[in-house]
């Protein structure tokens, strides 16, 4: 295995061999002004576009920072004047048990969907076997199968194993529901990764398991990327499986519970809108965080 490390390889730099960092003397990108109209043209829609995606924004952060009697929607595009944080900690005095459980069922979700989808991956785009592209195929149906259709065997199912009301459960849940976009995804990934990379370690004795976990696994970090934003947003927001599986209100996520926020008399839309926020901070944080690894991972491979 120690000659496996002195391949030549596109892996510090990406799958496809390119590198992700500018050589030494390359010019760099320059900030200019659009020049013709075309191009201001294109600057204006992104700025229309923009603006389009913010307002919504906007108006949820406000109405948080607004009182009770504020937050109407007459003044709805008004400042918060003044600023209030009762909301917020009104929203998340009845929010942090259940963002909790969201934390709780999210994490290893994530992480066990996109292992799972990442030795898939690998079998399926490195490893002749007959067949593998049929088994791909129907790999992939499980991501059209829309929840509904399978909420009674499931249920039953998690009933008959005790996880039924679990948060568990929802793991498994996510888990299953996840691994068919994380296996597409790594399989995508893997493929503009050499095959000589692979036939090296076979030569140095490597196994399929010990060349995808020494080998292959430390060049997945775009992948493991692409497909943990993917799965991390898919599972944070997920509403139906939270409101069949976990039928207990105090081990619901916390998407299930922002919606039991609005009572069934009145409704505090500075509360309702403060908890907007809290439950959208984990996303946004990822994408802020992880961005520039996300466009990485999408475009990995896409250039040879």
């Amino acid at each position: 295995m120690g000659a496996v490390t002195q391949l030549p390889a596109p892996v510090a730099a990406g799958p496809s061999g390119t590198s992700t960092s500018a050589a030494p003397g390359a010019p760099t990108r320059s900030r200019r002004l659009p020049r013709t109209r075309g191009q201001w043209a294109a600057v204006a829609a992104l700025t229309v576009c923009t603006l389009m995606f913010l307002l919504p924004v906007y108006v949820m952060v406000s109405a948080g920072l607004k009182s009770p009697a504020q937050a109407d929607v007459s003044t709805m595009w008004h400042l918060p004047s003044p600023l209030s944080l009762d909301g917020y900690r009104e929203a998340w005095s009845r929010l942090s048990g259940n963002f909790a459980n969201s934390l709780l069922m999210v994490v290893p979700a994530t992480v066990i969907s996109s292992l799972v989808g990442a030795l898939n991956g690998f079998v399926l785009s490195k490893v002749r076997f007959p067949k593998a592209n049929l088994v791909f195929t129907i790999m992939l149906l499980g991501m059209f199968i829309p929840y509904q259709a399978v909420l009674i065997p499931l249920v039953t199912f998690l009933q008959k194993t005790g996880l039924y009301g679990t948060i568990p459960g929802l793991v498994l849940v996510h888990v299953v529901y996840g691994i068919p976009i994380a296996t597409l995804i790594f399989r995508n990934y893997y493929a503009a990764v050499p095959q000589a990379i692979v036939e090296a370690a076979a030569i140095d004795g490597a196994g399929v398991l010990q060349t995808f976990w020494r080998v292959m696994l430390p060049l997945s970090l775009p992948g493991f990327v692409v497909a943990g934003i993917f799965q991390f947003t898919n599972i944070w927001n997920d509403f139906v499986f939270g409101i069949v599986v976990v039928p207990d209100p105090g081990s619901q996520p916390v998407t299930v519970a922002l919606n039991n926020l609005s009572g069934t008399q009145s409704v505090n839309w500075n509360v309702v809108m403060a908890g907007a926020v809290i439950a959208a901070v984990p996303t946004a944080l990822i994408y802020l965080l992880l961005g520039k690894y996300f466009i990485r991972g999408l475009t990995a491979g896409s250039v040879k």
